[in-house]
């Protein structure tokens, strides 16, 4: 790997939601090693976006910004006041990324999280050109603020829209803009992709950023995925962005229920990040 990767770490692994009270994470977090905190921004509202961005001058840490698109937040719904809701909620998220020098929103932004049907064919389609037009919606308002959007392909028991490395190139081609790129995460490819390699290449320079955990969410390093592959991807294409590690704990209901998880994955969570930081280390250095 390159010099240039940077490791993060998402605050979805002690807490949820983000709010204000949340920099109280971000000393352990640079002490730990990090470089970076992804802030999953559930509700805006909740977030002085000053004091968070002197929180992470203090501490000496980047950002990055995920949103989290739920039933409210979905641009591909019937009633467009929800589109409306969700272009309202995202320009909130692109002016956070203004304040915290962060130059893209990632997460997966085109419809639903938990959307996950059988469809007649004619009905995907549908949704497929409304989420189109919306995203093309999005990167125009994210031109506005100088920045790109990274679009986060979820596996089948979350999205039946965009599951692969290639189904997302085709949406990107369809929506036909040069700010919209890529976030792949490696526990939704562990489920979805045949070839962990073939698919970071497939998406080549519009990788911005990846997300890992293992393919039971659990520590990088104590599961199933092939890591060896995973670097040779991200070698082959010269990746320079961030490997954030993503996972969750069950004590934070709503979310753990939402991703499943219903025991905890390591003996801490303080474990999990300095545990999943060194295999990290180890394997994409």
């Amino acid at each position: 790997m390159t010099d240039n990767v940077k490791y993060g770490v998402s605050t979805w692994l002690w807490e949820s939601p983000f709010n204000t009270q949340s920099i109280a994470l971000f000393p352990k977090i640079k002490g730990m090693g990090y470089d970076l905190v992804e802030i999953p921004v559930e509700d805006p509202e909740l977030i002085n976006g000053q004091l968070v961005r002197q929180a992470l001058e203090d501490n000496g840490l980047e950002a990055v910004v995920c949103g989290a698109f739920g039933p409210t937040k979905d641009l591909t719904h019937e009633d467009s006041a929800v589109h409306q809701n969700c272009f309202n909620y995202i320009e909130k998220c692109f002016q956070l990324c203004n304040l915290w020098e962060v130059d893209f929103l990632a997460g997966p932004m085109y419809a639903a999280v938990g959307k996950a049907r059988m469809l007649p064919l004619e009905d995907r389609k549908k949704e497929w050109d409304l989420a189109v037009t919306n995203i093309g919606k999005v990167c125009a308002m994210a031109k506005d603020h100088g920045l790109s959007i990274a679009l986060e392909p979820l596996n089948r028991f979350e999205s039946d829209m965009i599951n692969t490395a290639e189904d997302v190139m085709r949406f990107i081609r369809d929506v036909n803009c040069s700010n919209a790129k890529v976030l792949l995460d490696g526990f939704h490819m562990t489920i979805e992709e045949s070839n962990l390699s073939q698919a970071i290449k497939i998406v080549g320079d519009r990788l911005l950023h990846v997300q890992v955990s293992e393919n039971h969410r659990g520590i990088p390093g104590t599961g199933l995925t092939p890591w060896v592959d995973f670097a040779e991807g991200l070698k082959a294409i010269g990746y320079k962005g961030a490997i954030v590690i993503e996972s969750f704990t069950p004590e934070i209901k709503e979310l753990a229920g939402a991703v499943c998880i219903w025991k905890n994955l390591a003996k801490s969570q303080d474990e999990f990040a300095s545990q999943g930081i060194e295999f990290l280390k180890r394997t994409f250095k």
